[in-house]
């Protein structure tokens, strides 16, 4: 009786979390639910070799990770690369000296600050990716979109782990994965971090984790092309909504769902105020915009505002905190044609232009983003994810 307790309680020590055997499954077969989600062994992996990748939030996840450490290189042991916007967040990089040392003290390795336009930090982002294991953006969104543009276009989104130190105005990204808000603190959690797969998407050849179509996206480009930035600077530039137009638009879903269930097809026809195509929940600020979207779900999350300008500014409050949505026409899909009259739209706090079609087009899994080591984070995770 002792023999069999010892061996039971063994068991438990070494990870298994629950003493009943489970069904075999062929090695390398993804589970469903709060299961496995991939087997990973790569030899030029200098991460993941070897490791189990597990569902955030489960017992196994937990053990799978804390194993894995154990003996493995870790997220700051590894090659790093950081590229920094210095005008982020009123150009207070330029002014702590005490976070740049934090940084290379934590996260030792190159550098890039010295960013200009869009082009410059995209093309230095793809030469980090070609000789770092990580890559991390400083900024706001629009410096994290320059990030990923850059090691997609060198080919490296299967080789290199993406971390964000949120340092900028918007910084959607920050609350989607539940970054801390401080540099530092966000810097300790990365050093520290956990890599687990995410969905991107295509917008017009750019990558993207949000993009809007219509209101939202016009303030944006008013609020770019104006002298006051950061939050005031959407304040200010809040007056566009009134003018968007509300005429009809027709949009194009392949393999997808919505509330009446799956479809190969489907083409519907609206005059929406603003339309969402997202693969987070959030915009800047801590706006939920699209309670609904999933992060590794291999789908595009698409939701229709369709109402009048005034109906929306009185609803704002219910919409800022994603709870005006579930009134809202939603549908997922893997590739989205949107078709009208100058439609103005942004992606990732960007704006793109105005344009009479516009496709999105998801990319499952396609990079391995750091996120915090903690519990709190390995749940918000799992609450947003398949």
């Amino acid at each position: 009786m002792v023999m069999i307790f010892s061996r039971a309680r063994m068991a438990l020590v070494e990870g298994h979390c629950s003493p009943t055997p489970r069904p075999v499954q062929r090695p390398g077969t993804p589970r469903k639910g709060s299961d496995l989600l991939f087997f990973e062994k790569s030899r030029s992996d200098p991460f993941l070799k070897g490791r189990l990748l597990t569902a955030p939030g489960t017992c196994a996840t937990m053990n799978a990770h804390r194993d894995a450490m154990k003996g493995q290189r870790s997220i700051k042991d590894l090659k790093t690369a950081c590229l920094i916007n210095p005008r982020a967040a009123n150009s207070k990089w330029t002014r702590r000296r005490l976070l740049r040392t934090y940084l290379q003290r934590k996260l030792p390795g190159e550098i890039y600050d010295g960013l200009g336009d869009t082009r410059t930090t995209v093309e230095k982002a793809a030469i980090a990716s070609r000789g770092a294991d990580v890559i991390v953006a400083m900024g706001g969104d629009g410096t994290i979109a320059d990030t990923l543009q850059g090691i997609f276009e060198a080919g490296r989104q299967g080789k290199v782990l993406f971390g964000v130190i949120p340092f900028g105005s918007g910084n959607a990204f920050r609350k989607a994965f539940d970054i801390p808000k401080n540099p530092l603190r966000a810097i300790d959690r990365l050093a520290e971090g956990i890599p687990l797969a995410i969905d991107l998407m295509e917008v017009e050849g750019r990558v993207a984790a949000f993009a809007s179509i219509g209101a939202t996206a016009r303030v944006t480009g008013e609020k770019l092309r104006g002298r006051v930035h950061g939050l005031w600077g959407h304040v200010l530039a809040g007056r566009r909504l009134f003018d968007t137009p509300v005429d009809e638009k027709t949009l194009e879903f392949q393999e997808g769902h919505d509330e009446s269930g799956p479809f190969e097809t489907r083409t519907v026809t609206s005059s929406f105020f603003d339309c969402l195509v997202t693969k987070t929940n959030y915009f800047g600020y801590s706006w939920r915009i699209a309670p609904e979207a999933v992060v590794d779900d291999g789908y595009l999350d698409v939701t229709l505002f369709e109402m009048r300008p005034v109906k929306y500014a009185l609803f704002f409050p219910l919409i800022y905190f994603g709870l005006y949505q579930r009134r809202l026409r939603h549908f997922k899909a893997k590739r989205v044609v949107i078709s009208g009259r100058d439609l103005p739209i942004q992606f990732n706090g960007e704006f793109l232009g105005d344009r009479d079609r516009i496709e999105f087009k998801v990319l499952p899994r396609a990079i391995r983003m750091v996120i915090p080591p903690t519990k709190r984070a390995r749940k918000h995770f799992q609450e947003h994810s398949a």
